[in-house]
């Protein structure tokens, strides 16, 4: 009997050594994959369909067999940054903003790489020389504009900037402001408010005439139609919404000689992938996520899907790297 005993510990003792050599599959069979609404859900949810099966071709690779990938665009930044501090989402496409709000609940897991743009002057009138382009260096940074468009007082306040004069307050409380709905938006609210505040001695919240809008193809939308004189934006979008301006907008010129910089921020760490502080998120499922994307990142079908967000590709992030956009919300808030 002891001798029966034994052999049946080690057959035991085996069979767990062969389960554990297997696939390291999560508690949960589903992995949610989260995306801001910075651009028409509609847009982002058609751009990112095939990222479902590639993320989970990638993971399995890994050892991480997930029965589905599951993505959505959120309501909101808000909403997203909720989803991951809950566990009912375990990824988060979300900017630094996002992130540094929600980092009690939310890790982040990388940080985005973007092309470089030929214009990366804090002097306003330097953008409206030339269209913007992309260049072929990455960077880690970006910048939030200010954009004025084709209505009266737009022109107005761009052809001062083109002078050479600076703008007033009464310039500025004058116009009517498409911004963020979303205030954890780095370049859509919290930069520009920085921006304000060191030009100007206010922040959005003190606008008089502003308009809360949910993503910038409708405030790019609204600029077009001379519903708001000026606009904040992350600095390529323009770029990115060149002929919609004319198809979806309704403009017969050219977003170039429509528009202008009449405001540039500081640079803005760039966006992140995140993930859940949730106990379903170990530590080798993080950095498997990790891997993973940026093995998606370095394909060229995985390079269609990310430039949704104008990413290039993905470097390993830290919580450090943020460290400037804590203080920026620190500010924003004593502001508020």
């Amino acid at each position: 009997m002891k001798r029966f005993l034994a052999l049946l510990s080690v057959l035991v003792l085996s069979i767990s050594m062969l389960v554990g050599c297997g696939s390291k599959t999560a508690d949960n069979d589903e992995l949610v994959v989260y995306f801001v609404p910075s651009r028409d859900p509609a847009e982002i949810q058609k751009a990112t369909k095939p990222l479902a099966e590639m993320l989970k071709a990638e993971l399995s690779k890994l050892g991480y067999d997930f029965e589905k990938v599951r993505i959505e665009v959120g309501t909101s930044f808000e909403a997203v940054g909720e989803a991951l501090s809950s566990g009912t989402a375990q990824v988060g496409f979300i900017p630094g903003g996002t992130y540094v709000l929600y980092d009690d609940g939310v890790d982040v897991a990388l940080t985005a790489t973007r092309f470089g743009l030929n214009h990366d002057s804090e002097n306003p009138a330097d953008w409206n020389t030339a269209p913007t382009e992309n260049t072929n260096n990455k960077v880690k940074y970006y910048r939030s504009l200010v954009i004025a468009g084709p209505s009266e007082k737009g022109q107005k306040l761009a052809a001062k900037i083109n002078n050479g004069e600076k703008l007033t307050l009464d310039d500025i409380q004058g116009a009517t402001w498409g911004v963020s709905s979303n205030t954890t938006s780095p370049a859509g609210y919290i930069y520009p408010s920085l921006w304000l505040q060191e030009n100007f001695g206010i922040s959005i919240t003190d606008l008089k005439s502003k308009v809360a809008l949910d993503n910038y193809a409708t405030s790019l939308s609204q600029l077009a139609s001379g519903q708001i004189d000026v606009m904040v934006t992350y600095a390529d979008a323009r770029l990115d919404y060149v002929d919609q301006w004319n198809s979806n907008f309704g403009r017969t010129a050219s977003i170039w000689d429509e528009t202008n910089v009449i405001g540039v921020t500081d640079g803005i760490y760039n966006d992140t992938i995140s993930v859940t502080k949730d106990a379903s998120m170990t530590s080798e499922l993080k950095e498997a996520i990790q891997q993973a994307f940026i093995n998606i990142g370095n394909t060229e079908e995985g390079q269609k899907i990310i430039s949704i967000y104008s990413h290039k590709g993905y470097e390993i992030g830290n919580s450090s790297d943020y460290d400037a956009e804590r203080e920026a919300q620190k500010l924003i808030k004593s502001m508020q």
